[in-house]
């Protein structure tokens, strides 16, 4: 009893701050200085320099985490250095902002298909099919990669197969 006021207290304030929290702010309410530091970043990325772009990008994040075009932009700089397991977690930082954005769902496949993910890549592509309503040329592409590397992925396979197979065999003896 001693303690209801302060319960019925705390409660309203967690509830308060929960509520703000889940309003957030739309993709038009991004910093436009974080919209800036992107812009300098692309120029960076288009002139070749990857790493002074994603430090622009960098800055862009901190300005504003929110802002959805700078994951996307620094996933594409890290891919863009062989780094796909990094882009793939960026990728998945902007899907957290927009769950359906087509841009960063196709994206994020081709990630996971170069890495050997193809389970992970085959569900982005249902989720991007779903997300989709017109013709979706992303689609097709995905499929097309997705069936490619799933047969590359058989055939090493089945070389694997052959090559244990022969190693068994007894080597045939000299006379």
């Amino acid at each position: 009893m001693r303690f209801s006021p302060a319960a019925i207290a705390l409660s309203l304030t967690l509830a308060i701050m929960s509520s703000a929290s889940i309003s957030g702010r739309a993709d038009k309410d991004i910093d436009a200085r974080s919209i800036a530091l992107v812009r300098t970043g692309n120029e960076e990325a288009n002139a070749g320099r990857l790493d002074s772009a994603i430090g622009w990008y960098e800055s862009a994040l901190a300005v504003d985490p929110r802002n959805r075009a700078a994951y996307i932009a620094m996933a594409r700089a890290v891919k863009a250095q062989g780094l796909n397991g990094k882009a793939i977690g960026f990728y998945t930082e902007a899907l957290e902002i927009d769950a359906n954005d087509q841009v960063a769902l196709a994206e994020q496949a081709e990630a996971f298909i170069a890495k050997g993910a193809l389970e992970q890549a085959r569900k982005n592509m249902a989720r991007l099919t779903t997300v989709c309503r017109a013709d979706c040329a992303s689609v097709a592409r995905l499929t097309i990669a997705i069936d490619a590397a799933s047969r590359r992925e058989q055939a090493q396979a089945s070389a694997v197969d052959l090559k244990a197979k022969l190693g068994a065999m007894p080597e045939p003896k000299a006379n």
